[in-house]
This record gives structure tokens, sequence and C-alpha cells, in this order.
């Protein structure tokens, strides 16, 4: 049987770890997060899940003391975007994403929304999707590589007062040069041998780490692990190396 004890290094770790709960209901998302209850303290809560299941999961992940991180990618008009920022406020998540691609404007709304709130979520900018390469983006009108357009993003994130951003691993190092007091969230990592499935621009955690990311995403390499706390645990070991 593993151990659930931790060492300093590893509670560090349990920090950087988010676990996505990307999962049609409530039951499974909670029965995963209890299983990883001791290991991790993370959870992503997304758009199917939300849908879902609503605030009720959020609220049952805080009772269980989880930090969650509701990644809903708010994109509207600003007076949109600062109301749902009001809304999810009441309900204790930690972190909150809105897509930089919304614009300055709808970016500054959500900032200034976040800022009177007794206990605001960090706001996050998505800069470009994971999923998404030079032909994707190109089919959208963008004629700039990934990285180009994620650090052109994250620039007027900052501009707008959200130092929050959410960036693939690829683009993590340049991000922490150009951006050094920012806090970074990368999706797409997955460990040695893990299958790809549709992301594109992907890292392994230690890897990930050593770009400059403060925090990792991590869903479909644990929650379909045939062991999920196993798997979550050697990620953990891997985060604690790095340090």
């Amino acid at each position: 049987m593993i151990s659930t004890e931790r060492t300093p290094q590893e509670t560090s770790a349990s920090e950087k770890l988010i676990v996505a709960l990307d999962f049609p209901d409530a039951t499974q998302a909670l029965a995963l997060a209890d299983r990883l209850k001791g290991r991790c303290r993370w959870f992503k809560v997304g758009l199917e899940l939300y849908i879902s299941a609503g605030n009720s999961v959020i609220n049952a992940l805080k009772k269980r003391d989880f930090k969650v991180f509701l990644d809903l990618k708010l994109h509207d008009i600003p007076n949109t975007v600062a109301g749902a920022v009001r809304s999810t406020g009441v309900l204790g998540a930690d972190m909150l994403t809105v897509h930089a691609s919304g614009g300055p404007a709808m970016l500054a709304a959500a900032a200034e929304a976040a800022a009177g709130l007794p206990h605001p979520p960090r706001l996050l900018a998505v800069t470009v999707l994971t999923s998404m390469d030079v032909a994707q983006l190109a089919a959208t009108g963008i004629p700039r590589t990934p990285k180009e357009q994620a650090l052109r993003l994250a620039k007027m994130a900052h501009a707008a007062g959200i130092q929050g951003l959410v960036c693939s691993p690829e683009e993590a190092s340049q991000m922490r040069r150009g951006l050094p007091d920012s806090v970074l969230v990368t999706p797409g990592i997955r460990p040695a041998g893990a299958a790809i499935g549709d992301q594109k621009r992907i890292a392994t955690p230690s890897a990930a780490l050593k770009a400059g990311a403060d925090h990792l995403v991590v869903g479909r390499p644990i929650t379909q692990a045939e062991d999920p706390a196993g798997a979550a645990e050697a990620i953990l070991q891997e985060i604690a190396v790095v340090g």
C-alpha cells in the first residue's frame, strides 16, 4: 500500500498538481476526488462537469477542503463577463479562467469585477488552447504561431490587470522570461509514454516545471488510469524531484 504521508517536497508538489475532473456527472467526479484525498489538493471543474452538476459540485469539493480551479473560459461582452465573475465569486472557487481573446476591455472588466469581491478567485487569462497548432490558428485568420499569439495575448492580459495565465508548456519559458511575475498554469501535461489524445502542444511534468510552470493540469493520464491514485502519486513524485 502506498503511503499518503507527505514530506515537505511532496506537500509542495500537491500544490502544483491540478487534476482535471472531466466527467459527465458529479458522482464520478467526487468519487475520484475522494480516492485522491491526501495526495491531491487541487481539482479542475470544466464545462462538461459544470453544465452537468452546476454549483453543487464546487460546494461539495470545497466542503472536502479541496481547492477548485473553475475553468469556464469566460468570453463575452465586458458587462456580461464582469457579471459572471461576480456571480462565480460567491462560490469559493480559487481560480477562474477568462479567454484572453475577448480583448482588453473584457479582461479589464473581469479584473475590476474580481477586485470588488471580498474573496475573489485568481483570474487566469487563457491564451492559445493546447489543441491549437499553426494550421488551426491560420484557419481562424491568425497568421502567427501559437507561441507568438500566446505571448501577444499574455501581454495584453497583463496590461488589463490579469497576471495569471494559461498557456501550453511550449510557451511557459517565454512567458516566464517576458512576464516574470505571472502565475502560469499549463495544461497539455503528459507523463512519458502517455497517450497524447487531442492535444498538440504537450510536455512531461518535469519539462513543464523546468520551463517555468507554477501549476500543472493533468486529466486523462490520471482519471483514465487503471490506478488513478498510483498515477497521481507517480506524477507527484516527478514534481517533487524538480522542486
